[in-house]
């Protein structure tokens, strides 16, 4: 078993050792492209042996969700040897062993809101990379105004029959369950009446479409809800709905957080851990040359820095158990961030960069995918509106 020291150095040389042993050398090529990236669940193919062993590893120790208890999967890590953790990891060029949006997303609202019961069946088996979860949220008529859904789940006594649909279900086609908004008052408030629901994929009923984008490439999904029988309880005091029922609304603000930070902070990863300009510098080292570029990359490099920075102080204000609005900020600086970064990548690379399978490899379906990241988990425009609202108290035209 791995010494998780409180002693910084000591849980530091620990931990570096502990990596080199498991994470194999093939697996160290960051930036790590989609394929090697480990999302886990039933249908996941690991792309090999090593990678198939580096996550079990980092399972049976709990590093695969390092924050959560022991007792449902994690490491039961500080705050401070979390951080280790992940230098740790950036400095080895070690991939993350696992991802996934349980452990982004459905995890915290599961530790937040759900039953000893809940977080003791589903916990576990997120943190060993066995279920894969994806997001039912946004619909065609619910997508900023998230709280319009009308997805519904009809209560049939001892389970529920749920209708509608989603769009733009990450991954939806490879998942294992979904965590879903429903409607289970339609004759409430539109902020009242929605619960957060718990759907098997494979139950009878559910089906999946995916979206085909510009960028070539296709995370997202329509998914679609056709008398879908979902069980109240599975006899063993399980039930399918986190939180109170009618009350998914409180659930659903509390993961919008965790998935704002997740997306704002997903942007510091795009190089690989190595500055801007040294990226710059090795796909022209006469780059840098260039005043106008230079100024843009030293721009972008100190914007970046300060990016992380305020990311780390709001992980810091999370554990004392205060940050308001604070994820509107980070998913809107992040998200136009990235949007610059590959603006000028594609501006440094000129036709070259255009050519979809050019010198540069997947740079031009990269930077048109992220086009999508100041719209997916709320709008650049929603995340300002939340800001001037809520944070600056400024008033409504």
């Amino acid at each position: 078993m791995l010494d998780f020291s409180d002693d910084p150095q000591r849980f530091r040389a620990g931990i570096s050792a502990w990596i080199e042993a498991h994470c194999a050398k093939e697996l160290r090529t960051m930036p790590a492209t989609e394929r090697e990236i480990c999302w886990g669940g039933k249908r996941w193919q690991f792309s090999s042996e090593s990678q198939r062993l580096w996550m079990e590893a980092a399972a049976r120790e709990g590093l695969t969700a390092p924050r959560w208890p022991v007792e449902y999967g994690g490491a039961g890590l500080s705050r401070a040897q979390e951080k280790i953790w992940h230098e740790e990891l950036a400095r080895l060029d070690a991939p993350t062993p696992l991802e996934s949006f349980g452990l982004w997303m459905l995890g915290p609202a599961l530790l937040a809101f759900g039953t000893e019961e809940q977080k003791r069946h589903y916990l576990p088996q997120i943190t060993r990379g066995e279920i894969r979860w994806c997001q039912g949220y946004s619909e065609p008529g619910a997508g900023s105004d998230l709280a319009s859904v009308q997805t519904r789940a009809e209560d049939r006594g001892d389970h529920w029959v749920v209708n509608g649909s989603k769009i733009w279900t990450s991954y939806a086609d490879q998942a294992d369950w979904i965590f879903a908004l429903v409607r289970t008052d339609r004759d409430a408030p539109k902020h009242k009446g929605i619960s957060f629901m718990l759907i098997d994929m494979e139950a009878t009923g559910v089906t999946t479409k995916p979206i085909q984008l510009i960028s070539g490439a296709s995370p997202f999904c329509e998914t679609f809800f056709e008398d879908v029988v979902v069980p109240k309880n599975d006899g063993a005091g399980l039930s399918r709905i986190v939180g109170e029922e009618n009350r998914g609304w409180d659930v659903a603000k509390h993961l919008l957080t965790h998935e704002r930070e997740m997306i704002g902070g997903g942007a510091r990863g795009l190089l690989g851990g190595r500055s801007l300009g040294a990226f710059l510098a090795d796909l022209d080292p006469e780059v840098l040359q260039d005043p106008i570029l230079k100024a843009r990359a030293m721009e972008l490099e100190v914007d970046s820095l300060a990016t992380a920075m305020t990311l780390e102080r709001y992980r810091d204000l999370a554990k004392q158990g205060g940050v308001g609005h604070a994820s509107a900020m980070l998913k809107y600086a992040g998200t136009e961030l990235n949007k610059r970064r590959y603006e000028l990548l594609m501006s440094v690379t000129g036709s070259d960069g255009a050519e979809w399978d050019g010198p540069h490899g997947a740079l031009a379906s990269e930077w048109l995918r992220t086009k999508a990241n100041s719209i997916e988990g709320g709008t650049s425009e929603v995340m300002l509106d939340i800001l001037a609202k809520r944070v600056l108290g400024l008033p409504s035209q």
